[in-house]
């Protein structure tokens, strides 16, 4: 797998990476044996960056589970990946606690993650969301510490809107932007992807398979146990379920066109979009990795994403996001 530039600071990632956090948590059942042989094969194929963060899963030691398999499973390979986390969003094992943006959690959350990954550095340190009581400028100051200090090479936002896009990245150069971005959820197409574009940040899209919606798996939200998160998301009620499943027969489509499943012509889509993307599809099975990293090799052409552009305009999605 090629290596791309993400942003304009100098950080090289795979053309694909991979979001870690249904390995422990949010999706139904996890299995730590299966997400670490995932984890090995994403190497074998070439795939080497790697995306968690301080609040994935909850294990018997507490939080952070997620960023202690993926520690445990890529420690002995440190000098070949790029791993990124986020904190910013405070938990208990069962309920949101808020978010803590100063500049002392900062650095604290920072030198928690670095434990629990086992390495003495992250490349890619994301506050994961804003904490509106603290000035952009405070949170990013104490991230562009870190960079001095060694600890973080470069720093990132995640789910920013543009004015504190441009704010931070006033304070110190931000690397990479990551927020939801796919067939069904293209709202950052409205204003914020041009202002990564003009100030040289990096774009990655998480989710870029609609949670899971736009591989054509499902066709009820009756299919989702109590223990999946998604089960109470309104894009998959059952109202919106059935709504959105029109997109979801354009992506079939295009993907029987093409010769390939409709995930990988969803992520094909992604991809398409531009030179400066590089999408972090989560899977925590192998089977699903490698048919994602195969659609790298899948061009959609000029019609088909035409009609897919036709059928799944901005907006087009029946729910919110959360």
């Amino acid at each position: 797998m090629n290596g791309k530039k993400l942003g304009s600071q100098g950080l090289v990632v795979s053309a694909l990476g991979l979001g870690c956090m249904g390995m422990s948590e949010f999706y139904g059942p996890t299995d730590e044996t299966e997400s670490i042989k995932t984890l090995h094969r994403a190497l074998e194929l070439g795939i080497t960056f790697f995306d968690t963060a301080d609040g994935y899963g909850w294990d018997d030691v507490g939080p952070g589970a997620n960023e202690r398999l993926v520690g445990k499973a890529l420690g002995k390979n440190r000098h070949e990946v790029q791993l990124a986390t986020k904190f910013g969003p405070l938990r208990s094992r069962t309920e949101s606690l808020g978010l803590n943006g100063t500049p002392a959690y900062t650095k604290q959350a920072c030198e928690a993650s670095l434990r629990r990954l086992g390495t003495d550095y992250i490349d890619l340190y994301y506050l994961h969301r804003i904490d509106p009581k603290v000035p952009i400028e405070d949170t990013v100051g104490a991230m562009a510490e870190l960079v001095k200090e060694g600890k973080v090479r470069f720093i990132g936002l995640s789910e920013a809107p543009p004015e504190q896009i441009r704010r931070a990245h006033l304070v110190h150069p931000i690397t990479a932007l990551q927020t939801e971005y796919s067939i069904w959820s293209r709202e950052p197409e409205i204003e914020i992807i041009a202002v990564c574009r003009e100030l040289g940040i990096g774009f990655v899209p998480y989710s870029p398979l609609g949670r899971g919606f736009l591989t054509g798996s499902m066709t009820s939200a009756e299919q989702l146990g109590a223990d999946d998160w998604r089960s109470h998301n309104p894009r998959f009620s059952e109202t919106a379920f059935q709504h959105n499943l029109k997109i979801v027969e354009e992506v079939k489509r295009v993907a029987k066109a093409n010769g390939c499943t409709p995930a990988q012509a969803a992520l094909a889509w992604v991809v398409a979009q531009g030179d400066d993307m590089v999408p972090i599809p989560g899977t925590k099975r192998i089977k699903y990795l490698e048919q994602n990293a195969a659609s790298l090799d899948i061009k959609l052409t000029k019609e088909d994403l035409e009609q897919i552009n036709e059928i799944s305009p901005v907006g087009a999605t029946y729910g919110e996001r959360y």
